[in-house]
């Protein structure tokens, strides 16, 4: 895709799942690319993915709810590869799945310190970086449950609204700084995600994937590519948006 080719960027949870798929697809675009993960083995291995076919990538072992991670990985890029011109947030939780009254305090901080705090202090680190060097692409990850509420996970649906809402106050404050910034809501995906939530509520994932009009889940691949499209130059007039990826699940 047009400005993604021989770009630098950052995709966190890049271990598995959507940040793993998003991560080989910018690479393969051209991109150099920093693999960010709490999980050293599976960036090992997505590094490694990568690097078989020839792409460019290195991995950062960092907390993104951890101010101190989040500066030190997105110094660490512009040190190795001179700058930064995008970034895919996407490291997240689903947290333990509890009626509101019920959720235990540490689940609630858990969630909103990774899902939420880790997209804020995420920006913070890296939209500096991209004013530095003219400007830049940001591309958040929400869910269908920042748009829609869903029972029983309070703190993730809370978490994922208040992306959408970070995504669209730092469009409006940056755009004229050549500084993108948009969200990705995926519906149901194959990921470990949504294993674990299957694995607790099977019936939930089942209803959501047949009441969905396309009437399956989607792959991980289908949501990394939109990722890469909204930071390439294609999406050069796009910003402030939320783009619903569900198989028209909340179209209904």
């Amino acid at each position: 895709m047009n400005g993604i080719q021989d770009a630098v960027g950052i995709v966190t949870g890049a271990s598995s799942g959507i940040g793993r798929a998003a991560a080989r697809r910018f690479a393969a675009e051209g991109a150099s690319v920093v693999a960010v993960d709490v999980d050293p083995e599976g960036g090992a291995e997505t590094v490694a993915t990568i690097r078989d076919v020839g792409g460019e990538t290195t991995f950062v072992e960092a907390d993104v709810s951890d101010r101190d991670d989040v500066t030190a990985m997105v110094d660490e890029t512009v040190e190795r590869y001179g700058g930064l011109d995008f970034a895919f947030n996407n490291a997240g939780v689903e947290g333990a799945n509890e009626s509101l009254v019920d959720q235990p305090a540490d689940n609630w901080e858990r969630v909103i310190d990774i899902n939420l705090k880790g997209v804020f202090l995420g920006m913070q680190a890296e939209i500096p970086a991209m004013l530095a060097d003219g400007g830049g692409a940001i591309v958040n990850t929400t869910s269908i449950a920042g748009v829609v509420g869903f029972q029983g996970v309070s703190p993730y649906v809370a978490s994922k609204h208040g992306v959408i809402g970070l995504t669209k106050t730092a469009a409006l404050e940056y755009g004229r700084d050549g500084v993108r910034v948009n969200a990705i809501a995926p519906g149901v995906i194959q990921t470990p995600m949504i294993e674990r939530t299957a694995a607790d509520d099977p019936e939930m994932v089942e209803g959501i994937s047949e009441a969905t009009p396309l009437g399956r889940i989607g792959e991980p691949a289908e949501i990394g590519d939109a990722a890469v499209w909204l930071c390439s130059a294609d999406a050069s007039f796009v910003t402030g948006e939320t783009m619903v990826i569900d198989g028209g699940y909340v179209s209904q």
